[in-house]
């Protein structure tokens, strides 16, 4: 994270809310999804590291239910 206000879920897990300087690791073949918190922005840097596989397996997209189903604190 770089910028703004985040959310990430991993699979089963709670939603964290992530601000610039934290620091996320998701392991190789771990499902998760990341994003801007509501109403806010998010930048951040992705850093895939690969070596005779795909560095990244796209899942479907989180509907707004999901995203929504905890509305963590964000401010």
């Amino acid at each position: 994270m770089t910028e703004g206000v985040g959310l990430c879920q991993r699979r089963g897990g709670p939603i964290e809310v992530i601000r610039p300087g934290d620091p996320v690791l998701f392991e190789v073949g771990e499902e998760h999804w990341h994003g801007a918190a509501p109403d806010r922005l998010m930048v951040h840097l992705a850093i895939n590291e690969a070596d005779d596989h795909d560095a990244a397996e796209w899942l479907s997209p989180v509907t707004d239910s999901e995203y929504l189903v905890v509305s963590p604190h964000t401010d």
